[in-house]
This record gives C-alpha cells, sequence and structure tokens, in this order.
C-alpha cells in the first residue's frame, strides 16, 4: 500500500469536508441536479470516449494507483550481477534452472530466451515489444483519469450555464433564484473537486507507475544482453547502476 497517495486523499477529503461542516453544514452542499449533471455527465461522456473494455477494469486501475507493484531495482542489479557471474563461469545454459525458477514473468522470458540460444537481436526485439505494449497500456489507463478532470471540469461548465440560464429566466420569482445559483454554483465545485482529487492526480500517479515498470523492466533487458554477450559482471553492474540515481549507486564488488 502506498501510503503517501492514500495519506494525500484522505487528508484532503478530510480538510475539505471539515471546512464545508464547520461553515454551514455539509447540507447545503448536496445538490441532486448538481450531481446528475456532473457525476452523471461525467459518467456518460466518457463511455462515449473509451472501450468498454477499459471502462471495466476502471476500479482495478484505481487501485493500482493505492497499492502499486513494488520495484526493487538495487536487488535486480544484484540478481543479474550473480547471473553474470554464474554464466561466465559455468556457460549461459547453466541460468536454465534460475529462469524456470525466476518469479518476474518478463525475467524468466528474457532468460528463458538467452538459454534457448535465440539471437541478441530477436530476443531484444521481443523483449522491447512487450515492454512497449505494457507502458502503452499503463498510459491508456491513465489518459481514462486524465480525461476524467477535463470531462468532470466541461460538465461543471456546462451546469454552471444551466443554472445561469435557470436563474435568468425565473428573476421574477425570488424563490427560483436560489436553487438555480445553487446549481450553477454547485456543479463547477463538482467538477473542480472531481478533476482536482480524483482525475489529474490518479493520472499523475498512474504515468509514475508506469515510469517505473519501465525502468525495471530496461534494466532486465540491459542485464540480458550483457550477460548473453559474456560481459565482465563488473562491467554490467556499472552499466544497470547507470541507470539509477546516484544514491542507489551501490556496487556490491566495493563491499
Amino acid at each position: 500500500m502506498d501510503l503517501g497517495t492514500v495519506i494525500g486523499l484522505v487528508v484532503t477529503l478530510g480538510l475539505l469536508f471539515g471546512a464545508m461542516a464547520m461553515g454551514v453544514g455539509l447540507g447545503p452542499y448536496i445538490d441532486i441536479p448538481s450531481v446528475l449533471i456532473v457525476f452523471g455527465g461525467t459518467a456518460g461522456v466518457m463511455m462515449v470516449g473509451f472501450k468498454m473494455e477499459q471502462i471495466k477494469i476502471v476500479g482495478k486501475v484505481f487501485g493500482k494507483a493505492f497499492k502499486p507493484q513494488l520495484y526493487n531495482n538495487q536487488e535486480l542489479v544484484q540478481k543479474m550481477v550473480t547471473y553474470s557471474t554464474k554464466a561466465r563461469k559455468d556457460g549461459i545454459l547453466a541460468l536454465e534452472s534460475d529462469a524456470n525458477n525466476e518469479e518476474n514473468e518478463f525475467l524468466k522470458k528474457g532468460l528463458s530466451m538467452a538459454v534457448d540460444g535465440n539471437e541478441p537481436d530477436t530476443i531484444r526485439d521481443l523483449l522491447e515489444i512487450d515492454l512497449e505494449q505494457t507502458s502503452e497500456r499503463h498510459k491508456g489507463n491513465a489518459a481514462f483519469f486524465e480525461q476524467i478532470g477535463g470531462y468532470s471540469g466541461a460538465m461543471g461548465m456546462i451546469g454552471t450555464l444551466i443554472g445561469l440560464v435557470a436563474m435568468l429566466l425565473n428573476m421574477s420569482d425570488a424563490s427560483a433564484i436560489g436553487p438555480a445559483m445553487a446549481v450553477a454554483l454547485l456543479t463547477t465545485l463538482y467538477g473542480a473537486m472531481v478533476g482536482n482529487i480524483f482525475g489529474a492526480p490518479i493520472a499523475n500517479i498512474l504515468a509514475i507507475r508506469d515510469k517505473d515498470e519501465t525502468l525495471f523492466k530496461t534494466l532486465i533487458i540491459e542485464g540480458i544482453m550483457s550477460i548473453q554477450a559474456g560481459d565482465n559482471p563488473r562491467n554490467l553492474e556499472t552499466k544497470l547502476l547507470a541507470f539509477l540515481p546516484p544514491k542507489d549507486r551501490v556496487s556490491q564488488f566495493d563491499k
């Protein structure tokens, strides 16, 4: 569980609702027409703009923002160095049992292809295609929430215009001005809250998750290429550590 994401969302909602409650209470901020315009309208246009397959998995994708798969790049580099040392000493076929027992599917796939004697270009091409397609799916999921932010804001503006039209048409009836003004203001509020609490932030964290996985898989690709080429384990480590931030570049050969 990503505590930063969870705490950030809880604190944001807590402060907003707390401020509302300390003012005039939460009741005046609840308006059914505004809810229908913003939430119903946003859901409708999302169904128009995206495939049903993407809409069905929105809950699963939303969960990944709070409970992502963790990637330990330093541990991966050490593992690749171990594989490289073993391959240099006993030959690449000695990694067959390691490939069969590997839990990470991407690494298992790459090691298996290397052990099977596939050409380096073939291995790189297949792994990069896998990486690119996975990244494209992740970017599509992030774009889904980014569009939620945009559409909810637009629906808020549409609701504001609807409320203003209703208000102007009933200027002679003082009792009708209040509800119309509520729709005008609360739709903007709802749209801004959905877009800036759930839309844009979730899209941003999903993009970060994609970058994390892309880096992890890039390390795997480069490591396998070096192992198959018979590179010195120290050189392999230096190459992989170059992908990491300076604070994470800890060599096991210096211990």
